[in-house]
């Protein structure tokens, strides 16, 4: 496995805007960083469970038709490719302080894994592309998955506490930093297929 590009797959598609870090960052401007945090454990929690799932579905469909493994990785590197295009041509970043009044922010930064398509996505293509043909072991399966919660909750961490500094570097930089963001995703998608 190629660490380089499985750490900027895993660092561009954690750190840049999607469901998880926009709301992080509404929630921050709406309920203070402390309440957030409960979120970000959430999203950290939902991020592990999700990728556990994913793992013991692409085991079990490696195990049933090992020829699986080429289309899944091909999955991930379109993927990869998708987000880069997302990110090259994506306008603004800004989100709205509309959301509702929540008392148990872990629970929802939990369970808004399981509707983030973003997250879904981001699972099988880290797992089919960067885990399974290189890991068999429980362990290592564990301990990946607690690693890639551990960025989900770095990530909604980074953008709660720097949401409004962020917001205001990204929407004045937005065009280099969405260049520079959708060529590190080609670069590890390249390093798949090619290295």
């Amino acid at each position: 496995m190629s660490v380089v590009s499985f750490l900027l797959f895993v660092f561009v598609t954690s750190f840049t805007p999607g469901p998880n870090n926009m709301m992080a960052m509404a929630f921050a401007n709406k309920h203070g960083f402390k309440k957030t945090t409960t979120f970000c454990l959430g999203v950290g929690f939902g991020f592990f469970v999700i990728i556990l799932c994913c793992l013991v579905f692409n085991r079990i469909l490696l195990n049933l038709m090992p020829t699986i493994q080429l289309p899944l990785s091909l999955f991930g590197v379109a993927y990869m490719l998708y987000l880069a295009f997302k990110i090259l041509t994506s306008k603004d970043t800004t989100s709205t302080n509309n959301e509702k009044e929540q008392t148990n922010f872990f629970l929802i930064g939990a369970l808004l894994q399981f509707i983030n398509p973003k997250a879904i996505l981001y699972g099988v293509s880290v797992v089919s592309t960067f885990i399974l043909p290189y890991y068999t072991s429980i362990s290592s399966y564990l301990c990946l998955s607690a690693f890639l919660g551990f960025v989900g909750i770095m990530s909604t961490f980074t953008w709660s506490l720097f949401g409004s500094l962020l917001q205001t570097f990204v929407k004045q930089y937005q065009k280099p930093f969405n260049i520079l963001m959708a060529l590190l995703l080609v670069y590890s998608a390249c390093t798949i297929l090619f290295g």
